[in-house]
């Protein structure tokens, strides 16, 4: 009794992964840097202003939270603090847009006082910067995503996935997984079904692969527990759990647990194949 089962199953996968693409692609957009306008009277006001009004306005808004000295309080320490050296554009970013219970100051202070007060933080209490921030400094880092946000979502995932991306993603994992069923359904039955009972005997190197699979899958256990607990110990003190690798740890792990399961049933688990009488109804 020959089945063709085969092509469908293909057309699914090659579909999904079309839907995949345009998911992608409405993900980008989604995740694409704003511009930046390098506004030149800016540009030339930056390097005298912020001297002048960038400790009034840190004293004004900045103080009550992370110390006159920027020693922390309720906020984080900004003395010393590499984190906003290493990445100016972060400083501004946070101040713009804020961060936790950190707000945002984006319509409260004007353009040139945000850089005027990120440019003080930046340049005092032992910190400091080879050019002042600016727009143009700006604009070079607008592409990078803070590593705390990487690490509660995918570099390609966007903050909020609207109503189109859902239907995208939804309908190209039902296809994927229908694909993959019947894929695995074809390696696992063969082209030609014959009806009967089928013995099988497992192979050294079906046993192999069942013992190397079932490490695996030991393995991707274990590291899913401990990232787990170090997420969890990471989560007590205040800081972001590495929710994208426990992502990873459990689908290697599932992954790993399907392939066991689909080696046990091709080369361990004996079949019965059975047909339609001439009824129409199944002989059982």
């Amino acid at each position: 009794m020959e089945r063709n089962d085969a092509v469908m199953p293909l057309v699914a996968i090659f579909f999904a992964a079309l839907f995949g693409v345009i998911t992608l692609f409405l993900f980008n957009t989604a995740t694409a840097p704003e511009p930046v306008e390098v506004d030149p009277a800016v540009m030339a006001s930056i390097e005298t202003e912020w001297p002048e009004i960038g400790p009034t306005l840190y004293e004004g808004n900045c103080a009550g939270c992370h110390g006159a000295a920027g020693e922390g309080g309720a906020g984080p320490a900004l003395a010393g603090n590499t984190n906003i050296t290493g990445d100016p554009a972060y400083a501004y970013n946070i101040i713009h847009k804020g961060k936790g219970g950190m707000p945002a100051f984006e319509g409260v202070l004007q353009e040139n006082e945000i850089y005027a007060v990120a440019n003080y933080v930046l340049h005092s209490w032992g910190n400091t910067i080879p050019e002042p921030l600016s727009p143009a400094l700006l604009a070079e880092g607008a592409g990078e995503i803070d590593p705390e946000v990487l690490k509660e979502r995918g570099r390609m995932v966007p903050e909020g996935i609207a109503l189109p991306e859902i239907f995208f993603l939804s309908f190209a994992m039902l296809l994927l997984t229908y694909g993959l069923v019947g894929l695995y359904s074809y390696w696992a039955e063969g082209a030609e079904l014959k009806p009967g009972i089928h013995k099988v005997r497992a192979t050294p190197v079906a046993m192999l692969m069942m013992v190397l699979t079932l490490a695996s899958s030991l393995l991707f256990s274990v590291l899913f527990a401990r990232q787990m607990m170090a997420d969890y110990a990471a989560w007590s003190a205040g800081v972001s759990p590495n929710v994208s690798r426990e992502g990873l740890w459990a689908g290697l792990l599932v992954l790993s647990l399907a392939l066991a399961v689909g080696l046990y049933k091709k080369y361990f688990m004996d079949g019965e194949v059975l047909v339609e009488d001439a009824s129409g109804e199944f002989p059982w």
